[in-house]
């Protein structure tokens, strides 16, 4: 990992992801996480402040020695225990039903198999356990999604392997978990980079 991947990327996210709407889109993600929760891509904290009081604990996944400086604030100012169980995603070092609940925000969209990642989301949950999620991605717009398209590997470049044109819910809907719900929508912003996937998906029970 380069010093811009490794040094800007996570400061850039860490102060461009923090505005209202985005908040909104947190608190609205969240608001039925309970137990303990597995947090894949927990970056600096910024999901901390929005996690209900039925939270117990957070198992953060951050590979980014950065992100996880910047949460230090956020973890102190909340109170809430959070333990960093693991840098990759896509191959967890937790046993099979850790968790009660797993969160990503705008994460799937940087892992480079998310496919991979959502099997062992699957495989930490526990039975009956959610994955609650935002994400952006592919467009159902022709027009946007080929501007998606030509722009992706720029996006990857300048945001740390981050895509454009990941069809979220066809992902997700391929991985062992059950979309229960799902809203998709445009936030306000340049409509190739806010499309926005918000749902949760259920592991069988």
């Amino acid at each position: 990992m380069g010093f811009y991947d490794d040094q800007i990327v996570p400061r850039l996210i860490h102060w461009g992801m923090r505005g209202q709407p985005i908040n909104e889109l947190r608190q609205r993600t969240l608001a039925d996480a309970a137990g303990t929760v597995l947090e894949i891509g927990f970056g600096s904290g910024l999901n901390l402040r929005h996690y209900p009081q039925a939270v117990q604990r957070v198992l953060a996944i951050e590979p980014s020695l950065v992100a996880r400086k910047l949460a230090a604030k956020f973890i102190a100012q909340r109170g809430l225990p959070v333990a960093f169980s693991g840098l990759d995603g896509q191959k967890l070092t937790l046993g099979d039903g850790s968790a009660d609940c797993a969160v990503s925000t705008w994460t799937l969209c940087t892992i480079p198999d998310a496919g991979a990642a959502l099997r062992e989301v699957a495989r930490v949950l526990k039975p009956g356990g959610r994955l609650l999620f935002v994400e952006h991605g592919l467009s159902p717009d022709v027009g946007v999604a080929k501007w998606q398209r030509r722009l992706d590997g720029v996006q990857g470049y300048c945001c740390g392997g981050c895509h454009l044109n990941r069809d979220m819910e066809a992902l997700i809907g391929a991985s062992p978990l059950k979309i229960e719900k799902l809203d998709k929508f445009y936030m306000p912003g340049p409509k190739t980079h806010t499309y926005l996937y918000l749902g949760a998906a259920r592991k069988a029970a």
